[in-house]
């Protein structure tokens, strides 16, 4: 466990140092965000319905862009992130776009010890889990805070991706959790030529790990769909093939690069 703590701090300063970087970066677009743009992906629009006078969990909700947007489509969104910058700069954004979100400074493992209400749905989406060593406590916090018949809703980056090396030139990382990956960055995501260097740490997780913890907590599969595409240009060596739609370009469309599920309480 403390082995684990390290781990999260470690992450914690990391992604508490791409805060700055990533309100001021193209990828994100700020200004346009609070002048009223939608920041939610097809995707995940398309499964999460509507969802106007439901209440939300957003897990992992960085700096809130997605989860302001929820709030702006008519649902009550609390929305928690480890990263103390994020959940401050949160905070701000949900002011300055005159909206009720509501913001929890948490490591999704210790929500139940501040947070005691349950959901309609909890969502999560795109670099999450990677970040969480254990997925059956994972999914333990995710049924606790749903209603019965409530909804999780999820979009992740594929498995497969993530056994690539950063070029997509050969398999580097193990399919399965294999244990912590340590890894440092020079950059980052949304500004690969930021002057950001930060060490993190991550952990692959396969559809087994996934799907099995989900329906350990007696979470019913409703959809399952895979992607090949990414509706965020993050990724090197990538090519346009449609709006919001990317794809390693000497790959083309042979690889999976997100997938979706819905699960149901009952």
């Amino acid at each position: 466990m403390e082995r684990e703590n390290q781990f999260f701090e470690t992450n914690k300063k990391s992604w508490d140092g791409k805060v700055e970087t990533h309100l001021a970066s193209a990828f994100y677009n700020n200004d346009a965000f609070i002048a009223g743009e939608n920041s939610l992906k097809e995707i995940e629009l398309a499964i999460l319905g509507e969802v106007k006078g439901l209440k939300i969990l957003h897990l992992q909700c960085h700096f809130g862009q997605d989860t302001i947007s929820l709030s702006r489509m008519g649902a009550t969104v609390t929305g928690v992130d480890f990263s103390p910058k994020a959940i401050d700069s949160a905070r701000d954004l949900a002011l300055k776009t005159g909206q009720n979100t509501q913001f929890i400074c948490a490591n999704v493992y210790d929500l139940p010890k501040v947070l005691n209400t349950q959901f309609d749905i909890v969502y999560t989406s795109y670099g999450t889990i990677g970040w969480l060593p254990d997925l059956n406590r994972w999914a333990n916090v995710v049924a606790q805070f749903l209603k019965p018949n409530g909804k999780f809703v999820f979009v992740e980056f594929h498995p497969v991706v993530w056994m690539f090396d950063d070029d997509f030139s050969k398999v580097a990382y193990n399919y399965f959790n294999a244990g912590p990956i340590l890894e440092n960055e020079t950059g980052t995501y949304a500004d690969k030529n930021a002057e950001i260097r930060s060490e993190y740490v991550m952990w692959n997780h396969d559809f087994g790990e996934v799907l099995g913890s989900l329906l350990a907590e007696n979470l019913q599969l409703k959809e399952f769909k895979e992607y090949d595409f990414s509706p965020y240009n993050c990724f090197n060596h990538t090519v346009e093939v449609g709006k919001s739609r990317y794809r390693i370009e000497h790959l083309n469309n042979y690889i999976p690069m997100v997938y979706s599920l819905v699960m149901e309480k009952f």
